[in-house]
């Protein structure tokens, strides 16, 4: 067996390793470095807990390594940028998951542990089948198998408390008599939770839903941890779970939201009530392919500020041919980044930086807001609730006091949307409707392309 104290000092570099790939993916410039130094302490941690068991290890254990690596391979290369978000749900569900099994697995092994081992190993497994169920519903609403509609039953709180005490109580009956029934008991109440939890979310919060289901199963990791008597666990477990935990609150400022009312499905809030019928605020203005790129030719400042739209059509890309071409004309090109944008925290970033898009012309809303005023053209590629107005001069709007890009600010926006529907929040846009925007309709790829062949031409 391998040393305790190099165990140890392994352990220690692969949590130093983990750091350093949170702070290199805080920034797309060292994002790619973050991913090596990440893949290179998961590596390390794996060799030192395989040898740690015993030189010789369990062939079973070493086939269930590869055959999880393969899997994971496999799964890398085929997803596709638009289904990252449901990957990353995926994903958290496989933690859960093992976090039940192995906490299912000690206790099996160790019928007759202490008290203190039980509240770890119930601890565990509550928090895994929360995390478990819910990232399943998450997944399903993601890939849209499941309606992005917030399920809001009568009593809805009342029977979240109702749920936890009853896990509570089963959490202490298996604590101070060792029932293996109560820990399954505990097991079923906290999946239903997570089920009931992610079911009273709506579509337009799930970028949050996914960043707290990522701190969850951080949290889930670290209780393994203390389970196990792993300390790797319990740092790395740490370690997500709060940085998680963080980059869900920034996004709910993001949002003008309360953390509390994300996570318990609109606390306190009535919900959203849409006039069935309701005709639209005004007449929209349409511009064609040709139109658009004789505006951008005679532009200086352009904007583009991508959405959802844009990740489905697979357009970024084209985006970023068109990006070239501008700034070949010597037309300043930049993009303008909303904190919930997509479905996933960073989810244009990544789009954007897998097109190969320079990272000093994609900017946060924060950095770019007040730029508007002085921008000649800004283009909307597949956003809407990010970029509606509403949010700022109508108090009956659901998403009224959220932070959002002022484009209408600018001389002329561009809105290119598939079609007259309102975005994922259900909400109407008045931009849409404002003397300075003109809509470009159709699939986001197939526009851009079209634009780019017309400068091209010019």
């Amino acid at each position: 067996m391998l040393p305790r104290i190099l165990a140890t000092c392994a352990y220690l570099l692969a949590a130093v390793l983990f750091i350093l790939s949170l702070r290199g993916l805080s920034s797309q410039a060292t994002a790619r470095r973050g991913n090596q130094y990440g893949v290179a302490g998961m590596a390390l941690a794996i060799l030192v807990t395989v040898t740690g068991v015993a030189l010789d290890p369990n062939p079973l254990l070493l086939g269930a390594i590869v055959l999880g690596g393969i899997v994971g391979a496999l799964m890398a290369a085929r997803v596709g940028m638009t289904q990252m978000p449901e990957m990353v749900a995926l994903l958290h569900s496989f933690v859960g998951l093992a976090a039940v099994l192995v906490g299912y697995a000690v206790q099996l092994h160790a019928a007759e542990g202490s008290s203190i081992e039980r509240v770890e190993i119930y601890i565990d497994v509550l928090i895994g089948a929360l995390t478990f169920t819910g990232s399943v519903l998450a997944f399903l609403k993601l890939r849209g198998t499941v309606s992005g509609k917030p399920l809001l039953l009568p009593g809805r709180h009342l029977l979240n408390l109702g749920l936890l005490s009853l896990s509570v109580a089963a959490g202490a009956l298996y604590v101070t008599q060792g029932e293996l029934l109560a820990l399954i008991v505990g097991t079923g109440l906290a999946g239903i939770l997570g089920v009931h939890l992610v079911a009273a979310i709506g579509g337009a919060d799930m970028p949050v839903v996914v960043s707290m289901l990522n701190s969850y199963s951080g949290w889930t990791a670290a209780a393994a941890g203390f389970m196990l008597g792993n300390d790797l666990l319990i740092v790395t477990g740490a370690l997500v779970g709060s940085s998680g935990a963080i980059l869900s609150y920034i996004m709910c400022r993001a949002m003008n939201r309360s953390i509390w009312n994300v996570i318990f499905g609109g606390f306190g809030a009535e919900p959203v009530k849409v006039a069935a019928g309701a005709g639209p605020a005004g007449e929209v203005v349409d511009i064609d392919h040709r139109e658009l790129a004789a505006e951008l030719r005679r532009a200086k400042r352009v904007i583009v500020v991508p959405g959802y739209g844009m990740a489905v059509a697979r357009a970024q890309h084209a985006v970023r041919e068109l990006t070239e071409i501008l700034r070949g004309f010597g037309v300043q090109v930049r993009f303008a980044i909303h904190p919930v944008a997509g479905r996933l925290p960073g989810h244009m970033n990544v789009l954007l930086a897998e097109a190969s898009v320079p990272y000093d012309i994609v900017l946060e809303m924060d950095e770019i807001n007040d730029d508007f005023p002085i921008t000649d053209v800004v283009i909307v590629i597949g956003a809407n609730d990010i970029v509606n107005p509403g949010a700022q001069d109508d108090a009956s709007s659901p998403i009224y006091g959220m932070p959002v890009l002022e484009v209408w600010k600018s001389k002329t926006v561009v809105v290119n949307k598939r079609g007259r529907a309102t975005g994922y929040a259900g909400v109407d846009n008045p931009l849409f409707y404002k003397p300075n925007t003109r809509m470009l309709f159709g699939d986001a790829r197939d526009a851009v392309e079209k634009v780019v062949a017309a400068l091209r031409t010019s």
